[in-house]
Parts: structure tokens; sequence; C-alpha cells
């Protein structure tokens, strides 16, 4: 069952309290930008005709030179046979996992694939649909909210033919840094393992842009061995209803990969790529959709501060929560946080415990956070804030006194 899905399950029948702010979905609320318009007009002859499983030479040739200007490897991504058009960066994702899967060397009975917990859930998607274990890797206070590979033993790696690994992270927006993307490299590489890299988030920072797992492997001698980065225009361009993304990088794992899609995966629609083109062209409307975001986090640490401390991640554009010692009989904090301000409130976000999963110890690693999206415009996410943080300051305020 999805996050969603459980979460409107604790909250039916339970009416809010005040007029609903909803604050759970990633979905991006600023303006479609201009150009989409008149990009699908152009192009709208396409929708006649099936596209190439490849996309277009256009579509290529541009996110290959939008990853050369943001990551500096211009000259290093061959757009021929190092990128891949997706519907999203979710049906990429999951169909990554069934390919590392038939692609793995290793002749294991019981291959896993690596998911960072708390997680997106088609990576556990298509880690099941390959036929695999799902292996959470805590990625807590503790790591820096994200996985640490020094952590994972080596029976386990011995047997791992994927990883997923997210940054900015997806809900805690931890960035992984260049060294600790060449160590990823080298720990797939050394245990011969597909990195799976998900940034689509990777625009949505505050101040500095994250590195990319790219950037960090045009600096090895085995160049993009082993290694795919997965975007896409949802976050960066405000299009999640386009479904428009690439995979890019380890070319003989792609080609392998093309070949399975051309019987398996949808293909991206030429106007959609068209869009795609416009979009990955100009930086004015990300660097807009950026000033949105930053402000509405200057807010949430005016308001929600001094209730929780600073809360403001380096990116994404989720809060992560900690509501420690707020749990009631049968749910947990995040559970019943929720809960509250539902009820109390009319605010509407997700406990932690639904995008993540009890890891090898029984612990939830969500169970005591709250994930909010601050994905609306800024007054209604001010609104939202201030009812959060008049709700549980009195709980949390007392647990700081305990």
């Amino acid at each position: 069952m999805s996050p969603f899905q459980r979460l409107a399950t604790l909250l039916e029948g339970r009416a809010p309290g005040r007029p609903p702010i909803v604050m759970v979905v990633g979905e991006p609320r600023h303006p479609v930008p201009d150009f989409v318009g008149p990009a699908l007009q152009r192009e709208i002859a396409g929708f006649g005709r099936y596209p190439a499983i490849r996309g277009t030479d256009a579509f290529r040739e541009t996110v290959a030179g939008w990853l050369g200007r943001r990551y500096g490897l211009d000259g290093r991504i061959d757009p021929a046979t190092m990128i891949l058009p997706l519907n999203g960066s979710r049906e990429g994702l999951f169909f990554a996992a069934l390919e590392a899967r038939m692609s793995s060397a290793k002749a294991v009975a019981n291959p896993a694939i690596l998911i960072p917990n708390p997680f997106y859930q088609a990576y556990a998607a298509g880690c099941v649909a390959a036929g695999c274990e799902p292996v959470m890797v805590p990625a807590t206070a503790e790591t820096g909210f994200l996985p640490d590979p020094a952590a994972l033993d080596a029976d386990l790696l011995a047997r791992t033919v994927a990883m997923f690994f997210a940054s900015p992270a997806n809900p805690q927006g931890a960035v992984v840094s260049r060294a600790g993307w060449l160590d990823l490299i080298a720990l797939a590489r050394r245990h011969d393992f597909m990195l799976l890299a998900d940034e689509c988030y990777s625009e949505i920072y505050r101040s500095v842009p994250p590195a990319g797992v790219l950037e960090a492997a045009a600096t090895t001698a085995e160049g993009f061995d082993r290694v795919v980065a997965f975007n896409s225009l949802s976050k960066r361009s405000n299009l999640p209803g386009l479904r428009c993304g690439f995979a890019a990088g380890d070319p003989a794992f792609l080609a392998r990969w093309t070949r399975f899609r051309n019987m398996a995966a949808p293909q991206v629609p030429e106007p959609v790529q068209a869009v795609a083109v416009a979009a990955f062209s100009d930086e004015a409307h990300v660097e807009a959709n950026r000033r949105l975001y930053n402000a509405k986090y200057a807010a949430a640490e005016r308001i929600l501060g001094p209730v929780f401390g600073p809360v403001t991640p380096e990116g994404g554009f989720f809060l992560w929560l900690d509501v420690t010692g707020l749990a009631e009989d049968g749910f947990d904090a995040g559970e019943a946080a929720t809960l509250r301000l539902w009820r109390e409130g009319g605010v509407r976000v997700v406990p932690g415990s639904y995008l993540a999963a009890p890891g090898r110890d029984g612990t939830n690693p969500g169970a005591d956070f709250l994930r909010v999206a601050l994905v609306d415009d800024l007054p209604a996410t001010e609104d939202g804030l201030s009812r959060i943080a008049d709700i549980l300051h009195p709980a949390l305020r007392g647990r700081t006194r305990a």
C-alpha cells in the first residue's frame, strides 16, 4: 500500500478541525513555464505516431548539453549512447531494477538491491518485480540522513546487484558530496553492482548546487562504468504531469536496457520531448523556482525554528520534522502528530513511518518524523506552518523539559 493510501486510511472518518491545507504530495504547484504550450503546439503532430524508444536527437543532445553545463561534463556525455528519455524518473527507476538484475553476472540465489531507508516507493516496487530482496539501509540523523556504505557487510555486498541512492534525499533533503559519490562508485565497482542515482531534486537547493554522480564518475579512470543518473522535469520545471525525464551514464548498461525497454517500456511522445528540449535549454524559470522555495524555507525557519530548531535541509522541498515523544497508544509519534494536526488544524501531512520500513533490527527510522511538503504558494504555506507550530508546540515544549 502506498504512503498516501495508508494516510487516507489513517484519517478516514476524521473531520478536519479547520479548512484543509494539504502538505502531503511532492507535487510542485508553482506556475507551469510559459514555453510549454507553444512547444506542444509546434510539435503536436507528433502525437500521431509512435516515437522511438531512444528519443529524438534533439532531446538527447539537449540533455547532454545541460549535463555538460551543470556538472562540467562538456564533451564527456555522448548523446548517442549515454542518454535515454523516460516517462518521468519513477518509470525509469522501476525498470532499471529489472535490467540490473537481468544483466548481473552474479550467480546468486538471493540477489539483493540496496535501498535507502526512508525511501521512494518505486525503488522497492522495482526490486520486488525484479525478484530481488530489498535491503533497507538506514539513513538517520546518526549517518547524516544518508546511507552509510561503510556499514554494509561483505556477504550482503557479494549478492548485491544494484543500489539506489538519492541526493538530495527524499524526504530528508540531505546531499552527498563529490567525495561521497566517489566512495559509492568505488564500492559499486569493487563489488560488481549498479549504482542508480536518483537526482530528481538536484535543482531544488538552497544556495550550493549539489554534486552529481556523473560529475564524480568523470574524474575516475573507468569513467561512467556502473553508474546511471536519473532526473526529470517534475521538480526542476514544475511539470509533474508531463511525465518526462532521462537516464544518463554507463553506455553498456543503457544499450542493454534500451533493448529491454523497446519491448516492455512506454516511449516518450515527441511533443513531450520537445517541451523537455525547451526546459533544459532555459535556466531562468529554474532560478525563479528556487527563489520561491527558498522564501518558503525562510518562513519555515521563522515559524517552526522556535519549536523544532533548524529545519532547512540542503536540498529538496520537504521538511522532515522530529516529533519524538508524541506517540500514543496504537500510533507511533508521526502518526499521532499527523492525527492531531488534522483533527485540530486541518493540516494534512505524512507520518514518516509511511515513507520507510522496519530495518533488520525491527526499527522504522521514520517513526518519529513528519514529512511536510512546501509545494503550495507562500501564503498557504505560512498558514500551514503556523498551524503546525501552534498545535505541536505545547507537546514538544513538554518533551524538551522532560
